[in-house]
């Protein structure tokens, strides 16, 4: 049997006991391979400098000699150190706190290799680290890797032991990239790329050792993302919807609206993948207020006149009680059927739902989590619809995908990013993008004030309220918390209820019940409360188009694209519509994310820059969107690199040669161990 790195457990490394074998597992390393792919996440640099080169603060490293009397100091148990040192033309003082044993080794003329931080000012080096040459010590002149490290392994024991595994099992290090790549690229081999992350000689070796890894991780998954669909396209026979144009564009005729550009393109899209043999999965996204439901309501119609019956999910019952109050405006005319099925659904009038449903009498339902339970069936389930698709599970939306026989699936997403990055976050999906507004939509105008001049914002909810308009104000905490000097909206609603006593100051907030929620939020879209205190849980909720007004307090603690979001909820009416950002951010961060929410309202912009400023991990929620962690590719930092291997998988898929050719069985190999021939649809 072939000796695998995967199948080789840690504890065959020379030097690993039972005790750090354990260690090991507690920081998710089981396998040789598992150590070699724990790559550091910096490099100390101990390179000796001169002291001219250095700034002020900036850690370094010089080669000094000895010139003065170390001199101790003992307080309060603790000690510190000090002596002159010379540095070619640099006389400075070198300090060590709490090694008092290091002043027997300060003889005068003795060379020493220092690493600390410079403090320009005082001409002193705080020492972190520091070597004699004349011991033949090895840090000086390298770049020593940092590793993340917990418990009792330390950073030289891991150093030791991963050179001792490159020792001792680095030429079964297997090369996967096929050779057209290397050269196309000029990557160094996959065992010297490894070693030289691990063991820099320069950082310029480092970069091209990363370099050819960051292409590997990205070109393996952009592989099995693009292998599945190929293989999967052949084998998931869908619905086959045989609406004609002539049909479909009576529908589009009869809207209020007429279609974007972009909507056009979207619709042609969906309306090919419908039309196919092979199971539509289609990811639909689109800024707020883009025109997603129109695109939904016409896949819809397609569905129902091609025989079938369509579903769409949605997650909160107000929303779900709007789509399908407009649905059935859209499609009454068409003699098309919609009903509503929610959590306030029940007896009876339940019963005769469901039973409708299964016989067919009912075309298209909308609704919430009811739709996935166990009683609900379908006669001809042949599009499911699932609008702001990240607030289910997974698990959520594949059950309400396996009550038909493979039925289309079109997903929506107001949370609009790069395509390549929405292709490799969401897997399996095609994905169609809705860049335009729609005609006559007016832009939202958005201020950043500073929180002492909420008087002025007072003013402006006035203005709005007295001409019959309505607000939100957003807070990020329910009550008031010790940890955070944050404004609560339960505080809020107390002091905007004293503040407009002729006017209803609603409240909204998460610990609510569902009927609670729903309650204030249909007063809301009555008219009935003109100004709604709540916190983030409007984020997703209905159009009020006669809300003009949003307001958010400590702006600065809110992700981009959720400000974004909030500021969608408002400009859905005639008339002009404004956001304002209460907040005095101390970061930089919090800094930019206000300068970006008052100088775009492009919603793909909003997301580019939260991209570079909170990285795509926190961007997605990585649990629920299925996003790789990948152990050395950023996604933001790297995605030129995601391109170029999305484009290479492409390629390589397209030629015959690599279902066959020895050349490609490492990657054969790879798909066999990701189980892509298993056929499981990636969600």
């Amino acid at each position: 049997m072939t000796l695998s790195l995967d199948t080789i457990e840690v504890k065959q490394i020379s030097g690993v006991s039972a005790q750090k074998q354990a260690e090991l597992h507690a920081l998710g390393i089981f396998t040789v391979k598992d150590l070699l792919e724990y790559y550091p996440f910096r490099y100390e640099d101990y390179r000796p400098k001169s002291l001219s080169e250095v700034k002020h603060g900036d850690k370094v490293t010089v080669e000094a000699k000895v010139i003065g009397i170390p001199v101790l100091q003992r307080f309060g148990g603790k000690s510190r150190l000090s002596c002159k040192m010379m540095a070619e033309p640099w006389m400075f003082t070198a300090t060590w706190f709490n090694r008092h044993y290091v002043r027997e080794q300060l003889t005068a003329g003795r060379q020493v290799v220092i690493s600390g931080k410079w403090d320009q000012k005082r001409s002193q080096i705080t020492v972190t680290d520091y070597e004699f040459p004349d011991r033949g010590e090895g840090k000086t002149g390298t770049l020593q890797p940092v590793y993340s490290v917990s418990g009792k392994i330390t950073q030289s024991w891991l150093r030791k032991t991963i050179s001792q595994a490159l020792l001792q099992f680095g030429d079964l290090i297997p090369e996967i990239l096929p050779q057209p790549i290397m050269r196309k690229y000029e990557f160094m081999p996959r065992k010297r790329a490894i070693t030289t992350i691990h063991q820099p000689e320069d950082s310029r070796e480092g970069q091209q050792g990363r370099r050819r890894m960051v292409y590997e991780e990205l070109f393996l998954f952009q592989l099995k993302v693009q292998a599945f669909r190929t293989l999967n396209r052949g084998r998931m026979d869908g619905m086959v919807h045989t609406v004609d144009n002539a049909t479909v564009r009576q529908f589009v005729r009869s809207l209020p609206f007429e279609l974007t550009n972009a909507q056009k393109t979207a619709e042609l899209e969906i309306l090919q993948d419908m039309r196919s043999s092979y199971c539509m999965n289609r990811l639909l996204q689109g800024d707020v207020g883009s025109g997603k439901t129109a695109l939904a309501a016409i896949a819809l119609f397609a569905t129902v006149r091609s025989g079938f019956q369509g579903a769409l999910m949605v997650p909160t019952e107000i929303l779900a009680e709007q789509h399908s109050r407009s649905l059935q405006a859209m499609f009454e005319p068409f003699g098309i059927t919609v009903a509503l099925l929610t959590g306030s659904v029940n007896g009876r009038k339940r019963k005769d739902l469901l039973a409708s449903l299964q016989m067919g009498l009912i075309d298209i339902v909308v609704g919430t989590h009811a739709l996935i339970q166990e009683d609900v069936f379908f006669r001809e389930l042949g599009l499911v619809v699932t609008d702001e698709q990240h607030r289910f599970g997974v698990n959520q939306r594949s059950v309400l995908r396996r009550k038909g026989y493979n039925p289309d699936v079109l997903t929506m997403t107001a949370t609009p990013i790069p395509r390549t990055l929405a292709i490799t976050v969401f897997g399996d999906m095609d994905v169609s993008t809705l860049s335009e507004r729609p005609k006559g939509r007016i832009p939202i105008s958005t201020y950043w004030v500073k929180p002492d001049k909420m008087d002025r914002v007072l003013n402006l909810i006035r203005r709005e309220v007295v001409q019959g308009r309505q607000a939100y104000l957003i807070c990020p905490l329910i009550e008031e918390s010790d940890k955070l000097d944050v404004q609560n909206a339960i505080d809020l609603h107390i002091q905007l209820s004293q503040a407009f006593p002729d006017y209803r100051v609603g409240l909204l907030h998460g610990r609510m019940t569902p009927g609670e929620k729903d309650e204030v939020m249909r007063a809301f879209y009555d008219n009935e409360v003109q100004v709604l205190v709540s916190t983030t849980v409007v984020e997703v909720g209905v159009d009020v188009p006669n809300a003009t007004l949003m307001i958010i307090m400590d702006a600065d603690r809110f992700g981009l694209s959720q400000l974004h979001q909030l500021r969608g909820r408002v400009g859905r009416g005639e008339h002009a519509s404004f956001c304002v950002l209460v907040a005095d951010p101390k970061s930089e961060v919090g800094r930019e994310r206000m300068a970006a929410m008052t100088e775009t309202d492009d919603g793909f912009e909003v997301s580019r820059r939260d991209l570079e400023l909170r990285g795509p991990g926190d961007f997605f929620g990585t649990k629920q969107s299925g996003l790789p962690e990948f152990r050395l590719a950023d996604m933001t930092a790297d995605f030129a690199v995601l391109e170029q291997a999305r484009g290479d998988a492409a390629e390589l898929l397209r030629d015959g040669t690599f279902w066959t050719s020895a050349e490609y069985a490492p990657l054969r190999s790879f798909l066999q161990k990701e189980h892509i021939f298993q056929g499981d649809l990636i969600d």
